[in-house]
């Protein structure tokens, strides 16, 4: 199950399945050489996602690119992921710092697009910050309901030149603070890199 939903999302994520398109479960099922069981379970997880939408009358498709939903998502977003920062700057163990450490050194070497999509979510920066705030209620509203979202949008939206250079400082200083266990610092520093970020993303989606 897990591989079909993984299938699907990287379909939808890289733009094999347009954003908008129409999703035929019995020639997705066909192409995959699954029952449609297994298909209409991953079709659930991925709509729990945002991924997919349901339309009255038209069926399964894959979530439109919309501005209005973007800035929806954007303004949660920074707001709970500040707040996030914020508590794991009070919690964050020496063991979590040295993994958050090991992935500024790998990300150091990726792109922001290939950051965005081409990693696992445990090697993903702010998933390892939104779990660290230790916080079970924010961890599954950041987690289940918008990093998957964000993924989608920052893939699609590519990114501006020399925005990697920006990020990598950006998730430095967040690191720096979350080190010294200053929740001001830490807050602050997550809200300019989200800014900044979302700036990035709504100057880069098509018009």
């Amino acid at each position: 199950m897990d591989q079909v939903v993984d299938r699907l999302e990287s379909a939808i994520i890289t733009g094999e399945l347009a954003s908008g398109e129409r999703l035929s479960e019995q020639a997705i099922a066909s192409s995959m050489g699954i029952s449609r069981g297994p298909l209409r379970e991953a079709l659930r997880r991925l709509e729990g996602r945002g991924l997919i939408e349901r339309i009255p009358n038209i069926g399964a498709r894959v979530t439109t690119l919309l501005t209005q939903n973007l800035e929806e998502v954007l303004v949660i977003r920074e707001s709970l992921e500040a707040l996030a920062c914020r508590l794991a700057a009070q919690t964050i163990t020496a063991a979590e710092l040295k993994a958050l450490e090991a992935i500024l050194k790998r990300n150091r070497s990726r792109s922001s697009v290939d950051r965005s999509y081409h990693q696992s979510p445990d090697q993903d920066f702010h998933l390892a910050i939104i779990v660290a705030s230790g916080n079970q209620k924010l961890i599954s509203i950041l987690r289940d309901d918008i990093y998957y979202l964000m993924r989608f949008y920052r893939y699609r939206s590519g990114g501006r030149p020399g925005r990697s250079e920006s990020v990598a400082s950006e998730h430095q200083a967040i690191f720096d603070a979350l080190s010294e266990h200053s929740p001001e610092k830490a807050e602050a520093a997550m809200r300019q890199h989200l800014l900044n970020a979302h700036a990035s993303i709504r100057n880069s989606l098509p018009g």
